[in-house]
């Protein structure tokens, strides 16, 4: 034992769960052995892959890395969930940090963990991380609103995903004119309806309809997601437009990206936003049954 280290207990060494695509890419990461040479220009081996390798949760350490006084290392993460317990040597972990490997990391040059999807730049080893959480090429999160889905991938896997899993009703075609019914629209202050697809211009739009409190007010929102970047996202512009009984209620903007959740885009209010008495006003009858058609359609902008 070294000095000064006391014996701990109980110290979790169970790995967390990972997604799949996440195992994928950390054994990516440990198989490559060239890096392009640039300013810094080191060499990464195997070797130093497992030194930076955090044991607990297996992911890549960044500063402050932790050592137990045995040498052992450890993420800043981890050492809170082994309670400052070396889950190696089982000694008190205490506050040593390891700058002799943040130096190490400090002169690498690594992928992007998202190589696979078509990343191909190589970044120093601080800058890696970063990058990886604004990449492009990084895996999309499913944009199914009626549920929190966890399922992640690219464009066309999500659109297989939608229609197998979720029965997401897909057309083809710019224009639509969908119709949104609910009894007693009083009793519901929040619900989210069936998600629709475009394929529009090659490309593929979700149209949303939610209905949510604005303050103290019950609203309905209709608005459309990109399966895209933000930047192919702004290309294109629709709009949206429901009405009854000589009266129109219209709305233009530009699609959002999915990389925007639908609560994000809802809660900043970017759609057709109507208030409940006037969406039953337009449904007709005596009010007590939501009968709203909400017609659109996708434009490219030139």
């Amino acid at each position: 034992m070294a000095p000064g280290g006391g014996v701990c207990k109980d110290v979790i060494e169970s790995h967390p769960k990972t997604l799949k695509y996440d195992v994928a890419t950390t054994k990516m990461d440990k198989n490559i052995t060239r890096v392009a040479t640039g300013k810094h220009g080191i060499q990464s081996t195997n070797g130093v892959h497992e030194l930076l390798e955090c044991p607990v949760c297996t992911t890549l350490m960044y500063p402050p890395i932790h050592q137990c006084p045995n040498g052992h290392t450890l993420c800043s993460n981890c050492k809170v969930r082994v309670h400052n317990c070396c889950p190696t040597c089982r000694v008190e972990m205490g506050n040593i940090r390891c700058l002799a490997l943040e130096k190490v990391a400090e002169s690498l040059e690594l992928p992007c963990r998202h190589q696979t999807l078509g990343c191909h730049d190589i970044f120093p080893y601080y800058s890696k991380l970063k990058h990886e959480q604004n990449c492009r090429f990084r895996p999309y999160n499913c944009p199914y609103a009626g549920s929190e889905c966890s399922i992640t991938g690219d464009i066309p896997y999500l659109v297989t995903h939608l229609k197998d899993d979720h029965n997401v009703d897909m057309h083809d075609g710019c224009t639509f004119n969908h119709r949104y019914v609910k009894s007693n629209p009083h009793e519901v202050e929040n619900a989210t309806w069936m998600l629709t697809v475009f394929n529009c211009y090659g490309r593929q739009f979700c149209l949303h309809f939610e209905a949510f409190q604005l303050g103290m007010a019950p609203v309905y929102i209709s608005f459309l997601r990109f399966m895209g970047e933000d930047s192919e996202a702004k290309k294109f512009s629709y709009s949206l437009e429901v009405g009854g009984y000589g009266r129109k209620f219209t709305w233009q903007g530009v699609p959002r990206s999915i990389r925007d959740s639908h609560r994000k885009v809802r809660d900043s209010q970017d759609g057709l936003v109507i208030p409940r008495n006037l969406a039953l006003f337009f449904s007709g009858g005596e009010r007590q049954e939501l009968k709203l058609r909400v017609s659109g359609r996708i434009w490219k902008e030139q």
